[in-house]
Parts: structure tokens; sequence; C-alpha cells
């Protein structure tokens, strides 16, 4: 019979699939390599235009601050004089970014400013202030001791010389840092970029959207001092991935920071489809769909066709015949005419093996006919014989020998007549054997009742006949010891109990201690028919006063043959 598990990983279409996806596999991995290394390539190219733009973007604000000493530098010697605090101011409108002009004397006091200034008692002992007054010509400071600016600003400051060289003060400029961010509309910046400040512990002064900027990495002053700057990747708050830059601004104090989104290899290849994953993917989708539906029409629904035709086959109906045969390829119809000549072989031997078993059943029946027929002939000669005999005990010796030869006739009528040779319906064999072993000793004494309960169970001849010659030894035994003189109620009860069968015979005579107990060649049989079964014989009083005979045995296999319903039924 064929079979075609859907799910069964040695299907053809499934053997066909694999093929073609093992031979498009180099196709899929080259394109993936491709798109891996276009990912890569453009990945560095992002990273190395961040940092050159990260670079550019301070140099360009180192040029300001440049810028800012070359003016301060400018502006110097005529800062003290008529107008100072409007010329001062007149400049820092003019040129965007600047806050503040001050110029300070020796003591840090305010000689004139573009405008106010804050107190700071301790300007004169400030670091940036002490390092003018040793002798250096520019100092450039975050933290200047006091808030020059209401946003966030850096302090450049220049010497200021008397005429005979010594240290008169210095001149100061007060720049706003947002003046130095680059713009984030530079040309020379990625797409979408960011822009922020920080100060050398990390924290960021301004940036453009807060969102995009982690915090920085560790050691990542020490990375650009050795560097100049410094790339790296990280994740914004949303969890996008983005790659950063760095460089310095002004010196160790301010950085910029510069961000881009950097797309992972899916979204890249979602943005670049047709370099990317997703065109090789597609071809090799197409390519196993057209596999598997050419399979599907050529092969497997073929396949199906004669899978349905063989089913009918396995259920007897070897009359249809794959009749659609002419469509399918050469080699499957092939299989399909293959199938038919045997359907036609089957019927054949099918038709030759009824008549054989016919001839076989009839043969069956006329031997059991036969013996049981021989049977009745040893039976018929043993009643002669019997009714020739004057001795008492011969003549009941040879009375229980006629009876089991009866049951033992009984058993082969049975198989004969009924429906199957090799099994027994239980219910009407014992029904019948009870009716001729009583009726046989009602003519010679008092009249006996019976009374059957039989559970259903079909049985083989082997298991039958013990069974059969226990029940003559048990109703004999109870015909000449409990009905003998006034009759009585013969029970027969044959009860199925799961895996055990019980047959208990019982009379409501008068049994005595000595019966019960004693040994004869009926008790002797009943032990040995017992065993045959590989069962145990009980004899024990009953509730009436009687005796039971009980046997019981492991419940024979009825071999799927449904039993036939036992009622209760009276003789």
């Amino acid at each position: 019979m064929f079979r075609l598990p859907s799910a069964s990983l040695s299907t053809i279409r499934v053997r066909l699939i694999a093929a073609l996806a093992a031979a498009l596999l180099p196709v899929l991995a080259l394109g993936v390599l491709q798109s891996v290394i276009g990912f890569e390539r453009e990945g560095r190219v992002l990273r190395e235009n961040l940092g050159f733009a990260a670079e550019r973007s301070a140099a360009t604000a180192r040029a300001r601050m440049e810028g800012a000493d070359i003016l301060l530098q400018t502006l110097a010697p005529g800062a003290v004089g008529f107008q100072c605090a409007q010329r001062l101011a007149q400049v820092t409108r003019r040129i965007p970014g600047y806050v503040n002009l001050i110029r300070f004397d020796r003591q840090g006091r305010v000689v004139c400013a573009a405008g106010s200034v804050p107190p700071d008692a301790q300007r004169a002992g400030r670091p940036w202030f002490q390092r003018l007054a040793g002798g250096e010509g520019l100092t450039i400071t975050r933290d200047p001791g006091s808030a020059y600016a209401s946003e966030p600003a850096v302090l450049a400051a220049a010497r200021a010389t008397a005429p005979d060289g010594r240290f008169d003060g210095a001149f100061a400029a007060v720049i706003a840092l947002s003046s130095l961010q680059p713009a984030v509309t530079d040309p020379s910046l990625p797409p979408g970029a960011e822009v922020g400040l920080v100060d050398k512990t990390g924290e960021y002064i301004t940036m453009t959207t807060p969102s995009v900027f982690p915090r920085l990495p560790q050691d990542w002053r020490a990375k650009v001092k050795a560097k100049g700057s410094l790339v790296w990747y990280g994740r914004d708050a949303e969890g996008r991935r983005r790659v950063y830059s760095a460089a310095p601004v002004v010196g160790d104090e301010v950085y910029v920071v510069l961000s881009a989104h950097s797309p992972g290899i899916l979204s890249w290849a979602w943005l670049n489809p047709l370099t990317g994953i997703l065109f090789p993917l597609l071809t090799f989708g197409l390519a196993l769909t057209a596999v598997s539906v050419v399979t599907d029409r050529v092969v497997v629904r073929w396949i199906a066709y004669l899978q349905r035709i063989a089913a009918l086959y396995a259920r007897g109906r070897l009359s249809v015949r794959p009749v659609q045969a002419e469509q399918m390829p050469p080699e499957i119809r092939d299989l399909a005419e293959t199938m038919e000549d045997m359907a036609d072989a089957i019927v054949g031997r099918d038709a030759s093996l009824r008549d054989s078993l016919a001839q076989k059943d009839a043969l069956m029946r006329e031997i059991h006919h036969r013996v049981k027929n021989n049977l009745q002939v040893i039976s018929s000669l043993l009643n002669m014989q019997q009714r020739s005999l004057s001795d008492p005990a011969a003549r009941s010796a040879m009375s229980d020998t006629r009876q089991r030869i009866t049951a033992l006739a009984l058993i082969y009528r049975a198989l004969y007549q009924g429906p199957d040779l090799k099994r027994v319906d239980l219910r009407p064999f014992l029904e019948e054997l009870t009716a001729q072993l009583v009726s046989g000793e009602m003519i010679h004494g008092p009249a006996v009742q019976t009374q059957l309960s039989v559970d259903p169970l079909v049985i083989d001849p082997d298991r039958l006949a013990p069974l059969a010659l226990f029940a003559v030894e048990a109703i004999t035994n109870a015909q000449k010891h409990a009905f003998a003189q006034r009759g009585g109620m013969l029970t027969v009860d044959f009860t199925v109990r799961g895996e055990e069968a019980e047959l208990a015979i019982s009379d409501d005579g008068a049994a005595s201690d000595e019966g019960l107990t004693a040994s004869g060649v009926g008790r002797t049989l009943m032990t040995a028919f017992a065993r045959q079964l590989r069962g145990r014989v009980e004899i024990v009083r009953n509730a009436r006063g009687g005796v039971t005979a009980r046997l019981l045995f492991p419940t024979p296999a009825a071999d799927g043959h449904a039993p036939i319903q036992g009622n209760q039924a009276a003789a």
C-alpha cells in the first residue's frame, strides 16, 4: 500500500526541493557575502567620514579661538581709554559668538567691558589669571571662577603688558560655546548627523537632540589624545544603533561629539534591496516554489492518485482501474499498468484460493461428521454392552465411559454444524450437553431440573474438550450421589471475570463430609482436565447443602470473534 505522509522528510517533493536548495545555496551564500562586504564597506566609510567631520569641526572651532587670540591682541593696546566700553560693545555686536569683551588690570579688577561682569574678589588668584601673570600669552578656560555669561561659554584671555614689558593685566573675550558647535546643516556632515559638546568630565554642555547621545565610553579622553579623534558604536535612548566620533575643540576643556545613524545588516539590506540580501532570497524562494509546484503537478498528484487506487485494492475493490493513466508521465503510467496487472493476478488467485478453501471446509466438515458418527457407533456398542451386564459397578463404569464419548461426539457435531470449524459457541454447547446427560438418566430415575447461566464466549476445540469432560464428571457425580433417590435442581454457571473464567456445577443434595474429601476416578479425571486448562478445581459445600464442583482457569481469547450474548435458561 502506497503511503504519502505530508510531513515526512522522504517525500519526492522534499527531496527535490532539498536538492535544488543545495544547488542554489552557493549563489545565496555569495549574495549574502557580497551584501555583508558592502555593508562593512559603507560602515567603514561612514566611520571615516564621521571622524573626519569631527576633526574638521574641531579645527574650525580652534581657528575661531585663534581668531579670538588675534582679536584680543589687536584690541589690547587701545582697550584702555575714552569710550572703551562703547568700542568693546560695538565689537561684540559685529562679531557673532562673542558674549562680552573685558579689560582687567594687574589686580584682576575690571577696567572696562562691553557688558556686565560678575564680581570676583579672587580673580587675581584664579589659575587662568596666574598663568597670564606668569608670562603665558593666551589662556582658554571653561571654569574661570564665575559665571561670565548666562549660557555655556569659554573665557579666552590674552596677556596685557606695560610699555616697559611688565604684566599689566588681561584682555578677555567670553565666547558662547554654541558658536563653536558645528551646524547640522554643514554639507560635510553625514545625513541626519547630530552635534554635541562635552567637557573634560564627559558631561554634555550642549547638544542638538539629547536622546541620541549616550554616556561616553571609558578612557575616551586618553584615546582622543592618542589618536586625535575617537570613533565608536553605541545605542541611543530608543535602542537604535548609531556611530559616534569625538575630537578636542578647546584644548583639554571642550570636545565636539558627532553622531550619525548606523543601520544594521537587515535594515541596510532593506534600504538596499537589489544589492543586499533581498534579491538573492527572492530568487531562492521563487526557484523553490517553482520546483514545489512542478513536482506537485507532475509527480505527487499522480502518486497520490495511485495511492487511492491501492487503498481501494487493499479494501478488496479489485475491479477499480486507474482510468486516468493516459495523462500520467510515462514512468508513472508504467507503474499504473503494473498495479492493474497485479490486481488482475490477485483476482485470479483469490478465486482459486476461495475454491480451495471451500473444498477444504467441506472436507473438514465431512471428517468431523464421520468422527462424530464413529463415536456414536462406539457409544451405541457400549450401551448394548451395558445392558448385558449384571454387575452394578460394571454397568456404572460403562455408563460413565459412554457419557464421556457422547461429550466428545457432541464437540465434533458442534464443529461441523457451526459457522466456524475452529471455534464453538460455549452457551448452546453446554445447554445441549447438559440436556443429553440429564435426559439420559431421567428414564431410570427421578426427574432433575436444570438451570443454566452462561456468559458469552467462543472457544477452540483444544480447550473445549477438557471443559466438556469436566462437566460430564461433575454432572455424573451429582446424578449418582445427589439425585439418585429424590431428584433435585442441577445448576450450571459459567462466568467470565476478565482474565479468569469459572465453570460451577452445583446440586441441592445432602453432601457428606466423606463425599467432599473422597478421591476416586472422577475426582482424578477432573483434576487432570483442570491441569490441561492450566486451572484448578474446588469441591465445596454450597448454601443449599449440596456440592459445588468449581473449575477456574485462564479465560481463552476469542481471537476477534464477537461472542453471542447469553442468558438464563431452565429445562
